[in-house]
């Protein structure tokens, strides 16, 4: 009886006790001669029992193999599901971008067309609609058009002896006319001449550039946020800012017009190669496409240089608090480099991108970073220590490079620009004229409180502060963190609450907050700031992340924050696109309804003039934005072009602006023969200018140049022994008659003949 017990408790494991004493009962119950028989009986109901078991075990298995299969399928078919809803986002996404910058193009062509009559207007009156002396672009243009082959065309711009009276300049490196030659290339190759007139192909050109910057912002926006809701909100605010986001309605082919598209997408390129969630083949386009919008945006602009060394600075800041991998800083790095080697070479070695500060932050954050190579690591107060000490190295490596370049290549524009910027903050006065001249134009001066109001009536001014206080915040948090040693996530869930620990956005941080302490000093500078706002703006009021960020702090319990943000970055959006559609829409589309009415009758008079009765050989004087218009539609030389970063030609527009000063006729007259000049146009509008800004008037700054200011009981007044030039001509009397001799006049404009031969009329 102990072996069957035995037996069964090594055969049955699994079963329950009361079975086990159930059996043990009828064993005992059995007679002593039927226990063999018993014996083998149990025995075999113990075999059949294993079989049983083993055919259980079997099944199991079988169900487990078959629910990991279910499973598997489950998973592939949620994944497929996944990446469809992804595919169909980013469809719709894209969609709506395009479409986006797509009606922004029309709607820039409907309302320039609508602002000068531009289809009614006949080739002289549609070309002097190109305002602030632009006009001199879209003359090369019309030039490499009429060359016989573009590769003509090329030289005679390189070897441009018919602009400036008395030089032989390269027009393409002086004035940047890369712009030119690709659209007049793509003109001629694509045989656009025979159905599109060159300049609705060359404007048509810089309003597809709008809408590509357009979708630029859309794009940055909807990465950093999520969702391509922050895309639109930005491009609304855009257009609805349009005044301060761009100077496209008035002067189309300026630079500006032509770099800030390729910038924007270069941003946004950025944008997505530091994101720490990025795959490789995401990296390596992102890297790409950033590589050629950096070398495009050099290419196009003498000023993208400076934009970028702001740039290079954020993302410095970035590599020092240790917010970025190394890495990818050293691929920026290159890209940066081989940029600036790539324009030097293109810009027929443009001696500019030797000194520039982009180039000698490169070098200083290098030569930083060989003598600290173990600057991140460390506690605390030694990390500090070392981040002051790496600061003082790139900058004063930076700063000594920047001087031996310029000592040794003898670049003459640097004293001119440091004079300029001692003037602007205050650390020097000077009575010279191209530095105060420089400072009275509308773009080196403070911006009025009228900016600010025009972005709170549209209500991007307070929640870009919002945005900005919560990610500066968040990033300072993240820095401290790193400079503590403490290492940040590298999974990023909504629930960490952290947005400040993304790089991307500390970027944009940094970029808004140095871009706007410029804004705040140069009203230029606004349309690099303003569209950076709104796309900054758009991302934080649609992100989840932010909001997160915010009830993390707040430690809210009541609701949980996780559907709490989720449902402000929709709700939030949606309130405010609502809102802007309901106060702002009747106004952009009664821009597109009203008949504006622009036309310079006085300007179309003189023009004509000019063409009919002028000689082709003459040389005409007179205000920089007055010559590009007489360039364009003339093609006659001219003593100086709008050009404002060129000394030489500050210089000769200096001379050119003496005939509103208080100078004799015989200084007046060595003055424009020594620029070879055949006629000089004096404006009325400069002559008898009246502002309240006096000291910003043509002839005040020439009265201070030249000495003739007089100081009595707090009061200017302006004295010479010669009256006003610009006055004293119009006598018609010795000696003036002797050195002049009036050929055409208007109400706006006075031509006189510079005389050859002085005849002496008493």
């Amino acid at each position: 009886m102990t072996e069957l017990r035995c037996r069964k408790s090594e055969t049955l494991e699994g079963d329950n006790e009361e079975e086990e004493k159930q059996k043990e009962s009828e064993l005992e119950t059995k007679p002593p001669d039927v226990e063999q028989v018993n014996g083998s009986s149990a025995a075999a109901a113990d075999g059949s029992q294993q079989k049983d078991e083993g055919e259980v075990k079997g099944g199991q298995h079988e169900q487990e193999e078959s629910s990991r299969a279910q499973s598997c399928v489950k998973a592939k078919g949620l994944s497929a599901s996944v990446f469809l809803q992804r595919l169909v986002r980013v469809f719709f996404g894209c969609l709506a971008s395009v479409a986006c910058g797509m009606l922004y193009a029309v709607y820039l062509s409907t309302y320039h067309d609508r602002k000068f009559w531009f289809s009614t207007r006949q080739e002289l009156e549609r070309e002097i609609t190109f305002q602030g002396g632009s006009g001199v672009y879209y003359y090369y243009y019309k030039r490499l058009i009429a060359a016989p082959s573009f590769e003509r065309g090329f030289y005679e711009l390189v070897v441009d002896n018919r602009t400036v009276s008395g030089q032989t300049i390269n027009a393409v490196e002086r004035l940047s006319l890369y712009p030119e030659l690709i659209t007049s290339f793509i003109y001629r190759v694509t045989g656009s001449q025979d159905f599109v007139e060159p300049i609705y192909f060359y404007i048509g050109a810089v309003l597809g550039l709008q809408a590509v910057y357009v979708t630029a912002l859309f794009v940055c926006s909807w990465v950093m946020s999520g969702t391509w809701v922050a895309g639109m909100l930005a491009v609304a605010w855009y257009v609805i800012n349009r005044a301060d986001t761009t100077k496209v309605d008035h002067a189309i082919p300026l630079r500006d017009n032509w770099a800030l598209p390729y910038f924007s997408w270069q941003v946004t390129a950025l944008t997505g190669f530091l994101r720490n969630k990025i795959g490789s083949s995401t990296e390596m386009f992102c890297y790409l496409t950033m590589s050629a919008t950096t070398f495009t945006f050099l290419l196009v602009w003498e000023h993208s240089h400076y934009v970028l060394f702001i740039q290079g600075f954020c993302l410095f800041l970035l590599d020092s608090f240790d917010l970025v991998p190394p890495r990818k800083i050293a691929d920026i790095h290159k890209v940066y480099l081989s940029s600036l080697f790539l324009a030097y070479m293109f810009q027929f070695q443009n001696t500019a991108l030797l000194s520039s500060p982009l180039l000698s932050l490169l070098i200083g954050s290098v030569l930083a970073r060989y003598f600290q190579q173990r600057m991140k690591v460390g506690p605390l107060v030694a990390r500090v220590m070392k981040l002051f000490l790496h600061f003082y190295l790139v900058f004063t490596s930076g700063i000594t490079y920047s001087y031996l370049v310029k000592k040794l290549i003898a670049a003459n524009e640097s004293d001119f620009i440091l004079k300029f910027l001692e003037v602007k903050f205050g650390l020097n006065t000077t009575t010279d004229f191209v530095p105060n001249f420089l400072l009275c134009q509308e773009s080196f001066q403070t911006p009025g409180q009228d900016l600010f109001l025009r972005l709170t009536q549209a209500s991007v001014l307070p929640f870009y502060f919002l945005v900005l206080t919560v990610c500066l915040l968040s990033a300072l948090q993240a820095i401290y963190r790193r400079l503590s040693g403490q290492p940040l996530c590298k999974t990023y869930s909504l629930e960490n609450g952290g947005i400040g620990e993304k790089p991307e956005v500390v970027y944009h941080v940094f970029h808004t907050m140095l871009f706007g302490g410029l804004a705040l000093l140069f009203d230029g500078m606004k349309y690099l700031w303003t569209p950076y706002v709104c796309m900054f703006t758009a991302f934080g009021v649609c992100s989840p992340d932010l909001w997160m960020t915010v009830f993390k702090w707040l430690k809210l319990k009541s609701i949980h924050p996780v559907v709490l943000s989720l449902i402000l970055s929709t709700a939030v959006p949606t309130i405010i696109c609502f809102s802007l559609w309901r106060e702002f829409s009747p106004r952009v589309l009664a821009e597109l309804s009203e008949l504006q009415e622009f036309y310079d009758g006085d300007t179309v008079e003189l023009m004509s003039w000019i063409k009919s009765q002028a000689p082709v050989a003459a040389v005409f004087a007179g205000s920089p934005q007055l010559l590009g218009a007489v360039k364009l539609c003339s093609g006659s030389a001219v003593t100086s072009l709008p050009l404002y970063s060129d000394i030489n030609l500050l210089k000769r527009t200096e001379d050119a602006y003496q005939v509103y000063a208080m100078r004799s006729a015989e200084d007046i007259y060595k003055l424009l023969t020594a620029q070879k000049t055949n006629y000089v146009i004096i404006e009325e509008s400069i002559c008898n200018e009246l502002t309240i800004n006096k000291g910003c008037r043509i002839k005040d700054l020439l009265d201070i140049s030249n000495g003739h200011i007089v100081y009595d009981k707090g009061e200017i007044y302006s004295f010479s022994k010669y009256g006003r030039f610009c006055h004293e001509i119009k006598m018609n009397y010795s000696p003036y008659t002797n050195y002049f001799t009036r050929v055409f006049w208007n109400r706006s404009y006075h031509v006189y003949k510079v005389n050859s031969v002085i005849s002496f009329q008493y």
